[in-house]
Order: C-alpha cells, then sequence, then structure tokens
C-alpha cells in the first residue's frame, strides 16, 4: 500500500476518535484547540517500565516537561553539538527572536563532521509569525516566516571556490570568486532581489513548525529546548518541503544542560566568528546492551514513537521494539511492532568521520494493536495477507512472519537495509547511540545508493553487556539463516506506510 493511501486511512481513523479541545496556558481559544483522540486500551501497564528505568538513569527525579501552546520563542537559542543535515552538510545555529517577531538566524557551515574547520556563514534575517495549532503534527505550531536579507560569509579560499562553483554567474554581482573572506556578501535581498538560495540549497522552511518545551527541575532549575520543522531528506525537495517532524532542537542560551561548552561557543559566535568547536574523544562503536529513546521522538507524517534496542554482537543479532503514539507526549499508544533479526557491520563511512556503515535484516515481526480503530483496520484485511485475519484483538500480540509480513501496514518479510551508526559520549561521559535518519518520504534505504547520511536523536545505553531474554527465541534455524546472507545483514525499518506505520527501525 502506498505511503498517501495510508496516510489517508490514518487521517480518517484520527477523525472518527472523540475530538477534545486542548486549553493551553489556562485560556482557551479556537486558533489553538486541535482535536485530541481518547483511546482506552487493554496493555499492561507494566509494559513500559524497562523504557522508564532505563530513561530514569539519564535524567534527574522530579523532572517535569511542559510546553506551552503558542511557544514563546523571545531569546536566543544554540546549538549543543556539531549538527549532521542530509546530503551530509555539518552546521552550528544561533537563532535569536525578539518580541517584535524580527528574528535573526546564523547557521555556520564546515566542512567535516566535527565542526573545526569553518567553510562559510549564513546570516539570515526576517519575520516569523506564529499562525495555528499543527493539525498534523499534534503539540505543534504553524508558523509562516518572511525573509529579508540573507548574507554570506566565506572563511576560507577553497570553500570560496566550492561556493562559485554551485551557484550561477548571476547569483553575485561581481562573482563570488573575488569575494574577500571574512566580508558579508548578500545573497537575497528584498530590494535588490538576489536569490541565490535555492542554488546553495538553501532554505529555512524548518519555521513552518515550531515547539519550545520546558524541563522542570525538582532544584529550580529549567532547560528549554526549541524544536523547528524537518529538513527534507532528499535534497531536490529541501526547499519546498512542509515539515511534520522536527530536527535536533536547540537549547536556549540562558537555560541549557550545564555543562555545555558548545552552548557558549555558539552563543558568542558571530558571522565573521564562526565557532570552532572542541574535538570530543575518539568513541569506538559498541552496540552490546539495551538502548532507549531519550524522550518521545517526533518523525514526519503523524508519527510519535519511542524505540527500545537491544543487540547480541556475539550472535549478530538485535531486537527492536517500537511503541507508537498519537501525541507527542507519548502518552495515547496506538500500536507496539517488536522485530527480532541479523546485522552485519561494514567499512568506516567515507562520508562520516567516525560513523561505521551496517546492513540489517529483519526476519520476524510481531504486531499489537493498541486501539479498537487499529484493530478493526487490521482485521480487514484479506486472510494470509497480514496474521491472522478477523482474530486482531486490543493489547493482544500477532506474529507476521508466517504471513511474511502485512502489505496494509508496508511491512515484507524478511527485509534488508543499509545502515549508518554511529556513538558519541554526552556532556557527563556517557555514550549515545546515533542511527541513521529515515527516508522523508516513508521509502526505506535497501540498497546502497539509498544509506542515509544524517541521524535520528540518539539513543541511550540503558545496561551495557546485557543479553535481552528474548534472544532465546531464536531458534538454530533463524541463526543459520543469518549466517548464510554473506555478512550482509541488516535491521528493516518496515515502512508501516508513511502516516500510519512508517516504522522507523532505525
Amino acid at each position: 500500500m502506498s505511503s498517501g493511501r495510508l496516510s489517508h486511512l490514518l487521517r480518517g481513523i484520527l477523525l472518527l476518535l472523540p475530538a477534545a479541545a486542548v486549553i493551553v496556558a489556562g485560556a482557551r481559544s479556537k486558533l489553538w484547540e486541535v482535536p485530541t483522540g481518547h483511546f482506552t486500551s487493554s496493555s499492561n501497564q507494566t509494559e513500559n517500565l524497562p523504557l522508564e528505568r532505563c530513561q530514569s538513569q539519564w535524567t534527574e527525579d522530579g523532572v517535569k516537561v511542559t510546553a506551552d501552546i503558542p511557544p514563546k520563542l523571545d531569546g536566543t537559542w544554540v546549538s549543543t553539538r556539531c549538527e549532521v543535515r542530509p546530503g551530509p552538510e555539518f552546521l552550528t545555529r544561533s537563532y535569536t527572536f525578539h518580541s517584535n517577531r524580527h528574528f535573526q538566524a546564523l547557521q555556520h557551515y564546515y566542512t567535516e563532521s566535527s565542526c573545526e574547520d569553518p567553510a562559510y556563514s549564513l546570516m539570515i534575517r526576517g519575520k516569523i509569525r506564529l499562525l495555528q495549532a499543527s493539525w498534523i503534527t499534534r503539540g505543534a505550531t504553524e508558523a509562516q516566516h518572511h525573509l529579508s536579507k540573507v548574507g554570506i560569509v566565506v572563511h576560507s579560499v577553497a570553500a570560496k571556490h566550492r561556493l562559485a562553483s554551485r551557484l550561477p554567474p548571476a547569483c553575485v554581482s561581481l562573482s563570488l570568486n573575488e569575494a574577500v573572506p571574512g566580508k558579508l556578501y548578500e545573497l537575497y535581498n528584498t530590494r535588490a532581489g538576489r536569490a541565490c538560495l535555492a542554488a546553495m540549497g538553501f532554505s529555512v522552511t524548518e519555521m513552518g513548525l515550531v515547539r519550545v518545551e520546558t524541563q522542570h527541575h525538582s532544584h529550580g532549575g529549567k532547560v528549554q529546548e526549541l524544536f523547528l520543522g524537518d529538513i527534507h531528506t532528499d535534497w531536490a525537495q529541501r526547499t519546498q518541503h512542509r515539515p511534520s517532524g522536527y530536527q535536533q532542537p536547540l537549547q536556549n542560551a540562558m537555560h541549557h544542560i550545564h555543562p555545555c561548552p558548545v552552548c557558549a561557543l555558539v552563543y558568542r559566535s558571530s558571522e565573521q566568528r564562526p565557532p570552532v568547536l572542541p574535538r570530543g574523544p575518539a568513541v569506538s562503536l559498541s552496540l552490546a546492551g539495551h538502548w532507549v529513546s531519550l524522550r518521545c521522538e517526533t518523525r514526519p507524517n503523524v508519527l510519535f514513537l519511542t524505540r527500545d534496542f537491544t543487540f547480541n554482537p556475539s550472535q549478530h543479532a538485535w531486537e527492536g521494539i517500537y511503541r507508537h503514539y498519537l501525541d507527542s507526549a507519548c502518552s495515547q499508544p496506538t500500536f507496539t511492532l517488536r522485530a527480532w533479526g541479523h546485522y552485519a557491520q561494514g567499512n568506516p563511512s567515507s562520508k562520516l568521520s567516525g560513523a561505521s556503515e551496517f546492513v540489517f535484516k529483519v526476519t520476524q515481526v510481531r504486531v499489537t494493536a493498541m486501539d479498537e480503530s487499529i484493530a478493526k483496520l487490521l482485521n480487514s484485511t484479506r486472510p494470509g495477507k497480514c496474521g491472522r485475519a478477523g482474530d486482531w484483538r486490543v493489547g493482544v500480540e500477532q506474529d507476521l512472519t508466517s504471513t511474511n509480513g502485512c502489505p496494509m501496514l508496508g511491512i515484507k518479510l524478511p527485509h534488508k537495509e543499509y545502515e549508518l551508526f554511529k556513538m558519541e559520549l554526552d556532556h557527563r561521559k556517557r555514550p549515545l547511540l546515533f542511527t541513521g535518519e529515515r527516508p522523508t518520504d516513508g521509502s526505506s534505504p535497501d540498497r546502497p545508493l539509498r544509506r542515509p547520511t544524517s541521524f535520528q536523536a540518539p539513543m541511550v545505553l540503558c545496561n551495557g553487556g546485557e543479553t535481552h531474554p528474548s534472544f532465546s527465541t531464536f531458534n538454530s534455524r533463524q541463526l543459520q539463516l543469518a549466517s548464510g546472507t554473506a555478512g550482509l545483514e541488516k535491521l528493516v525499518l518496515l515502512v508501516f506506510g508513511s502516516a500510519l506505520c512508517s516504522w522507523l527501525v532505525y
């Protein structure tokens, strides 16, 4: 089934759910009222306890997270690490919003993934106007922006030559070849009309979707994060993309996680003085153990989920649990996927320093409907096409292996995917696992040319080296199957449809 049809099905399901109004900041306004569904579920209430215990190792007791709708943008928001965008592109960001709706954004681009070698910086000025609460991405606010000026400062002769080869001669008045490193040149001006932005793949469509979260800590401190819209993974689509997911959040320069040396460097930067980030320690990739999402994750096309993975390197085996929800707080479950398979590690990435290529294979999948509407949808499938037709019940898990998946959900077994993994240490020297970003269009990286060039939100190590009990369910036949696939076996990202179930494995 196409992702468009699945998106239509999901929205049809949402329309059938009871509607309620969201009351924001103590006031009721039709502009900010969004329908929310009330879900009932017979699921075991202890199911999320392992995930919650893992997350508690990473967060302080008594942390409360709130989100204001409409969001309060005033202030400066900065990157907390070297960011990787599809391409790949490497950058840091510093965005300042004023009470009169004006904003100034600094984007510093680099030649490599540690953000130590600045190539050029963009200075962006404009206005932003908040519109209404999003009906597609629950918890987000839609916004409209207007650019007044975009300038560029190149930081090296080599960067100048690379840019000159990308920009049409008509873009700049003299020619970027004559640009002096450190001097600002206008790429766009509402009066001069020099629109060279598309040739650079430049876009701030990310400002079309906005969310601000505040973490209130028991000791009285707080951390604020700004989520802006996702960047399309296809370069040709990014300038016209309407975001429905988020990219890595920026943190408020005054209310950020301490210590954060990157925050201070980015905050003090300017278009002439880009931040040069300190080189982090080299981290060897070690998957052994149990990894979980640090927060409720948002994906394009109406997807909210948490991920829970266990790797067994001795058997090259993995298990993944994907819990999908209706809302951005991950409090209203819709369905849960459990998958098993095998993987093989390949060569170091030639595009991203410190990252490694993987190939994963999924051989077994089980699905649990957590809502009556989802169960009814699955029961409408033909016999032999999606588990036991007519036998789907809320809270009862079904094995899809015997039917080789479920076409209605976009699941085909077995399935192979080409992946990209990287590990880093956080500010407290704890390991983070970055896995490849899923294609925005809901497709699958099922061939080497489709391997990701950027990452999803990191997962955190819950317990190092422990083998998940479910690995005992692998039988000898499955292990023989794994060892006979020439070593290139990977996890699969079952494209559960772009909207209903685009199941972003990694």
